[in-house]
């Protein structure tokens, strides 16, 4: 089964992938989400970003993955820097905003993966 991107007039973006590759794409978002309760699946999402990137290449799901990796990095880069300066209150702030950071790009990332639309990276 194959899924077309009708919201992409991008030449690069509207071809067809196959449905296992926005399963595939679904799996990371959920993964991204249970990080929240196991960090062990925020890592294990990032993994499956790179294994399986080429994959994807050339898709309209390529913009999906660039994403999530986006996501994993500079929410690690944020987080680091809250937990070092946690004892100031900047750190603690970080930390929250961060967190509602990565909340809003899981939700946006499947609200738009959902709809067959890729992301604006």
């Amino acid at each position: 089964m194959t899924t077309q991107d009708p919201g992409s007039n991008d030449a690069d973006f509207g071809q067809t992938v196959h449905s296992s590759l926005v399963s595939l794409t679904q799996i990371v978002y959920i993964l991204q989400a249970l990080g929240y309760l196991t960090g062990i699946s925020y890592i294990a999402a990032v993994i499956v970003n790179y294994v399986k990137i080429d994959d994807v290449r050339g898709t309209w799901l390529e913009s999906h993955f660039r994403w999530q990796i986006r996501t994993f990095w500079y929410s690690m880069l944020w987080y680091l820097l809250g937990a070092l300066t946690f004892f100031i209150f900047i750190g603690y702030l970080l930390i929250v905003f961060t967190t509602f950071w990565v909340m809003y790009r899981i939700i946006k990332g499947w609200v738009r993966l959902y709809d067959n639309k890729p992301m604006y990276v």
